[in-house]
């Protein structure tokens, strides 16, 4: 079973920075059934980097791994996380982790190893990637999202392709009024970037 350090953070505090687990996709996959076993692994690049063991019993599953902090003994772990359950509008039900930090107990989707043990985003104070964008940084995000939608090369600065076949007139044309605000508010960011840069430089040049 494979280990980890503290967290295996990579950048600022932001949920894409941490390994997490994902109690919708457990259920979709249909682990969620008491008795059941499973090895749950993260990959990079085709190679396993670190792995848990999951018991799933009745009302909760037990998470069993390995940890260790800047190169201390690695210690093993065996804790419980309650899983609840709420109804769905049509019908079955939708599985919930309970956050096992001290004195949180929060009903959320997704766990992070941010430290020692998964919690929820809140005990970890992690943000949303989308919630440290500057504007101009979403909207260009948001456009790109766009232009996969329509089947056209990535990034605003290359120009619109067609309409793609099969897809209706009125969706093409909606996508392409939410395209153009989306790509001037982004360019529009851009410029003011390069203004900022343009003045630095030209602040630079008048101390020489």
């Amino acid at each position: 079973m494979g280990g980890f350090g503290s967290g295996r953070k990579f950048g600022a505090d932001c949920t894409d920075d941490y390994r997490f687990i994902d109690v919708r996709c457990w259920q979709r996959d249909g682990y969620l059934v008491p008795g059941r076993h499973l090895d749950w692994q993260w990959m990079r690049n085709g190679e396993k980097v670190a792995a848990i063991s999951v018991k799933v019993e009745i009302g909760r599953l037990r998470l069993i791994y390995s940890y260790r902090r800047n190169g201390d003994d690695w210690e093993s772990l065996d804790y419980p996380v309650s899983l609840r359950t709420t109804s769905c509008h049509y019908g079955g039900e939708r599985y919930w982790f309970t956050c096992p930090a001290a004195g949180c107990g929060r009903r959320v989707a997704v766990l992070f190893l941010g430290g020692k043990i998964f919690a929820c985003r809140h005990c970890y104070r992690l943000a949303y990637r989308s919630q440290r964008e500057a504007h101009d940084d979403r909207a260009a995000r948001k456009a790109d999202k766009i232009r996969a939608k329509l089947n056209w090369q990535p990034g605003i600065l290359n120009l619109p392709g067609d309409k793609p076949k099969g897809m209706h007139w009125l969706t093409y044309l909606r996508l392409m009024e939410e395209y153009r605000d989306y790509s001037n508010q982004a360019l529009l960011g851009i410029t003011a970037k390069m203004g900022i840069v343009n003045n630095r430089l030209m602040a630079l040049d008048s101390r020489k």
